[in-house]
């Protein structure tokens, strides 16, 4: 009798075991597939059957939260309280059609997860909950963006030169994330159907213009020609260039000149052409330099390169390998002014401007600042890394000073920037050879020059042949730095 008792305690000892290892098994090892699989009712329907995180702004004001509502198949709805003002970043949880922005590239901790056990209770039945995310956008400079672009398509970034912090990132077209939370398939099947509809420029509201369109930067780009000659061939900053025919110049193997903007004659010095922008100048310097010593300044920028910033569907600008140059020395000369195939992003232009302001150092772009566990307690915090270092800090501060003296003495002189502010800029005015709109208008900047704590871009694109980007993105860009230094002083953006 004994010997069947510790047989049958052996056997149960052993089916305990298994169960132990199996749940082990389950709750340790395989979480992670399983928390990921497309299986799994949360990622299917990440916004219906659980509360999801909230996800805030840096001031603490709430960016989107998980709300009750009467119905038995989806008892919680997604609410944006900005709307469309921060939509292109935050993203949108449908019922049906899952995620997207900040609420996909966090949403293992926006979605409810297994908490760590507090009791022997919770360790044998484990509760769910979700983690609350908190960004660097400032919805107080947002608003300004969104008042200064109006309605015309663009896009806004601004930087904290410092540490990557984006503080702005908003675009023309977005759009209103109210009918893609919908619980009603057909509301949100037409709303989509409508927002990946393009606009008249070919942007769907559901792109983010400011990481996923490119332009050809103009002569934003002259900042990054004036690095090539600073790092590889400092001996080009003195040496003048100046075209054969007045306002034009001729190009190797071309007959067509490329002529200043306006018809004006200049030349000289890059520490003369750059605040003025001299097209004829900078293209022969680009030559000068030559495509591999070209391509090397715009690689280490960032170009060719997709920024790692922390949201889906960011785009790499792009700049010709220097092989492409072999025998196209006019496509070089255009290059140097931003033109020819370059292309950039707003994100790019921003990270350039951060780049040059805070000596030669590209920090990486991050919208995360931290996350929160359903207690309080911060789980994880953003830790500042560098992407690119283009520059020493030497060779950073040879280009402020010449981008100063865009705001005092050149193209961006009649802007209207505060002398107080100290603002450093260049301002770029890209021909598409689009007969009827025929310009991408730009303007990045950096302030104070001294020591920046805010780098942006603007871009306008697809404006009128007589528009310039100091009279289209300028006062965007001015709209913001006034906002930034209110706002450091104590004051509330009007």
């Amino acid at each position: 009798m004994s010997r069947r008792l510790r047989i049958l305690a052996t056997i149960l000892l052993v089916l305990f075991g298994v169960i132990v290892a199996q749940a082990a098994n389950i709750q340790f090892f395989r979480a992670p597939a399983l928390i990921a699989s497309p299986n799994n009712p949360r990622n299917t329907n990440p916004s219906g059957n659980f509360p999801r995180g909230e996800i805030l702004a840096a001031d603490g004001s709430v960016l989107a939260y998980s709300a009750k509502q009467n119905s038995p198949y989806f008892p919680y709805r997604r609410v944006y309280p900005d709307g469309s003002l921060t939509s292109g970043v935050v993203g949108v949880s449908s019922p049906y059609y899952g995620v997207s922005g900040i609420e996909d590239e966090y949403n293992g901790f926006l979605a409810a997860h297994p908490q760590p056990p507090q009791s022997f209770e919770q360790l044998l039945s484990p509760t769910s909950a979700a983690d609350s995310v908190t960004l660097t956008i400032v919805p107080a400079l947002q608003r300004v963006a969104r008042a200064a672009l109006g309605k015309t398509d663009g896009a806004v970034v601004a930087i904290d030169p410092k540490n990557g912090d984006v503080l702005v990132m908003y675009s023309n077209p977005n759009y209103n994330p109210v009918p893609l939370t919908s619980p009603s398939l057909a509301v949100d099947t037409a709303a989509r159907h409508l927002y990946f509809k393009a606009d008249s420029n070919g942007f769907e509201p559901l792109g983010l213009v400011a990481t996923q369109q490119t332009f050809p930067p103009g002569s934003t780009f002259k900042v990054i020609t004036t690095a090539a000659a600073v790092v590889s061939k400092p001996a080009d900053l003195n040496k003048p260039f100046y075209s054969d025919r007045g306002a034009c110049t001729t190009l190797p193997d071309s007959n067509q000149p490329l002529c200043n903007s306006g018809g004006r004659p200049c030349g000289g010095v890059v520490a003369e052409m750059l605040p003025i922008s001299c097209d004829p100048g900078y293209a022969l310097l680009g030559i000068d330099l030559g495509a591999d010593y070209m391509f090397k300044a715009a690689t280490s920028f960032g170009y060719d390169s997709v920024p790692p910033l922390d949201l889906p569907g960011t785009q790499a600008s792009y700049f010709p390998t220097a092989a492409s140059f072999a025998n196209n020395i006019p496509g070089l000369a255009y290059s140097a002014i931003g033109q020819e195939n370059v292309r950039s992003t707003a994100l790019q232009d921003a990270l350039v401007a951060a780049a040059v302001g805070n000596g030669g150092v590209m920090m990486t772009p991050h919208l995360m600042s931290f996350i929160t566990a359903p207690d309080g307690k911060i789980l994880k915090r953003y830790k500042d890394s560098v992407w690119k270092t283009p520059l020493t800090a030497v060779q950073a501060q040879v280009i402020v000073p010449l981008m100063e003296k865009v705001v005092t003495i050149g193209t961006a002189s009649g802007v209207g920037f505060s002398a107080a502010d100290d603002v450093a800029a260049k301002t770029g005015t890209a021909q598409t050879g689009n007969v009827k709109k025929n310009t991408d208008d730009w303007l990045i900047a950096f302030a104070p020059a001294t020591d920046p704590t805010i780098a942006i871009a603007v871009v306008v694109p697809f404006q009128l042949t007589q528009d310039f980007g100091a009279t289209i993105a300028g006062p965007v860009v001015k709209a913001l730095v006034n906002a930034f230094f209110a706002m450091q002083s104590g004051k509330t953006p009007s």
